[in-house]
Formats: C-alpha cells, structure tokens, sequence
C-alpha cells in the first residue's frame, strides 16, 4: 500500500463541496428489486429473525462469498464523470445513539443465502428524504451465486452488539443498485442502497412493537462522490475470524474502526478498473459492507459515506490482511442513491 499511496496522483477537484450536484448517468443506469414489497411479508420476515429470542440472528455466520482477492494494482487517478457533490448527514432524534465514538449508524444486515442457511454482512445508514436509507455492499443484497435474484429475509440492526437489536430491526422493501452489477457482475459498481420500513422489537405479550423510523433512532451518515484520492476515511464495520495466518481474530460481535487513506487500485480478478483502497487489516468476512467515512467526527459520530468494502486483499504476502477494497463514488452511484434517496417505504405494522 506504500507504493499504491506514493504514485497515486490527488485529483484536481478541491474539497468536498456542499449541496447534492446533479449526476450526468443515464437513469436506465438504476436497477430496482422488491425485498419484503408487502406488510404481511415483512412481518414474516421481522418474525422469522426476532423470533425465539434472537435465534437465528445469534446462529447467522458471516457471508463468505468474495471476501477477498488475491492481486491489487494500484492505479494513479481515476476519472471524473460529474463534478464533486455532498449529502450532508442527519443526527438522530435522540442523542442517546451514541456508542464508545463508534457510529450506530453502523450495524449487520442480514438474511438467507443460496445455501438457505443465514448469514450477514455489515451495513450503514444513510440520510435520506424518508428516513429509511441502509448502504452495504451489492453483493451483501444481490445473490450472485443465482441469477436474477436477490438474498433473501433482508434486514438492517444498527449498532448490533452480542446479539442484540438494540435500535431494533428493520425490514428491506426495495433495493436499488446500478444494472451493470446486476446484469454484468461488474464489480465497480458492486454498491447497493436498500429502503426500509420502519423498525420493530418484540412486544411484551409475543408480538411486534413500532420502533419509528431508522434514521431519527441512529441518524444517517451523509454521501459524497467524485472525491479526490488521498482522502482520510475511517472504516467501520464487523470483522470476523482470523487472518491467513491464524492469528488477529475478530469476533464480529462489536463494531471495528480503522483508518487510512484512500489510493486509486485496480483488482483483475473481479475486472474492476475503478477500484478505491484504504489500508485496513479488517479481514473480509464480516466486514463487507463496512462504511468509508469521511470527515468523520467523534462527538457527532456523523461524517460522509465516501466508500463501502467489496472485498479485502494481504498485499504484502504476510499473510495478514492489510487493504481493504471499495468501488470508487462517481456519477453513477450518486444516480443509484438519487433514485432511492425518495422512496417512500412506512411501517410493516397495519394501520
């Protein structure tokens, strides 16, 4: 990463600038998939992980698929397609979505795999018209081990912690990602953003309880594209297991942070050519899914979603894992987010 960082060229686009820039990406760019598109389906879902006290939360395994590569390259700029544009983020209503300087925004997104089997990822909210706005990883949302389908019971926990949903849970209704991941697997646009209903936690006589709306419970993390490389991020996500050395094991039951700075990369196995890379030692499973953030501040815990893990790589041969890998932001994903940014989603609870 050393060598990466050294001949990565900082694009000639200044700071980060305020307001949300309009993106030149055609609209057929966005491709859209129903989740849980029904009430009585999404509280089958809700039932299905909340029930037995947890139980299939607790049982779910990291998803495995893609976790990392095993050659990285690093590239010297990546090229603009739009100018620089912001989402600024959203505080929660409440200031008690506050963990150790860690953002709850972070949390595991869940659901059935091909093998039918649980499993999990990690995921971040973001802010959006509706309050209902969860990023992660494309392939944490579409199944690319099936064709044309999506993972199936998809849910978000913020600030998952020892398998608890101590902000509740919250179902995924629509997912809206970019067609060429869909269609192609091109993994530069491996990136997702899923709208969900409001939360639920189990009531005391058995049932489901409205918790409100995801982002006035955790707050949303702000977006930004068409940044230049060499920016600070810190990462957040859930690492899990060890290195391929054995050793630096990750539970996955507690958020993880590091921080680095971003370098241009490109990944030949995954024909990715606009690849971003951070210096991580977040092993990949777990941790795919994991936000970017930048201009990251502890006291507010809020910053700008700048990047999300795809996969990781040990680009030292040490056997330990040292970068961790993200599509770089442009036009095209600021499309994605622009036309799930106003979907509506409500509650999974009748009336």
């Amino acid at each position: 990463m050393d060598e990466m960082k050294r001949i990565s060229a900082v694009l000639a686009v200044g700071l980060l600038v305020s307001g949300l820039v309009a993106a030149p990406a055609e609209a057929s760019s966005v491709t859209t998939a129903p989740l849980a598109d029904t009430q009585a389906t999404a509280v089958e879902v809700a039932e299905f992980w909340l029930g037995d006290g947890g139980a299939n939360l607790r049982n779910a395994t990291p998803y495995n698929v893609q976790t990392a590569v095993d050659k990285v390259f690093p590239r010297s700029g990546i090229p603009m397609d739009t100018k620089p544009g912001v989402v600024p983020p959203s505080p929660p209503s409440t200031s008690d979505a506050a963990d150790d300087n860690k953002p709850v925004t972070s949390g595991k997104v869940f659901f059935v795999g091909a093998d039918g089997q649980p499993h999990w990822c990690t995921g971040s909210a973001v802010q959006s018209q509706y309050r209902n706005l969860v990023a992660t990883a494309g392939h944490c949302v579409y199944d690319t081990q099936r064709a044309d389908a999506t993972l199936d019971k998809w849910v978000f926990v913020p600030g998952y912690t020892g398998g608890t949903a101590p902000w509740g849970l919250y179902v995924g209704k629509l997912v809206f990602g970019h067609y060429d991941f869909r269609a192609y697997n091109d993994y530069d646009r491996d990136y997702a953003f899923v709208t969900v209903y409001s939360g639920v936690v189990p009531s005391a006589s058995g049932g489901l309880t409205d918790f409100g709306r995801l982002v006035d419970n955790v707050g949303g993390q702000g977006l930004a594209w068409s940044q230049p490389l060499d920016s600070a991020v810190d990462v957040f996500g859930y690492p899990a297991g060890t290195h391929p050395d054995g050793k630096g094991h990750y539970t996955g039951e507690t958020i993880e942070s590091s921080s680095g700075r971003t370098a241009g990369a490109m990944v030949p196995i995954l024909k990715a050519e606009e690849f971003i890379a951070v210096d991580s030692p977040f092993t990949g499973e777990g941790s795919l899914g994991s936000s970017w953030l930048s201009r990251y501040d502890n006291s507010s815990r809020m910053g700008y979603l700048n990047g999300i893990t795809i996969s990781v790589a040990d680009t030292d041969g040490n056997l330990r894992y040292d970068t961790s890998l993200s599509p770089y932001f442009d036009g095209e994903l600021a499309a994605v987010y622009g036309a799930a940014k106003a979907s509506w989603s409500g509650s999974l609870l009748p009336g």
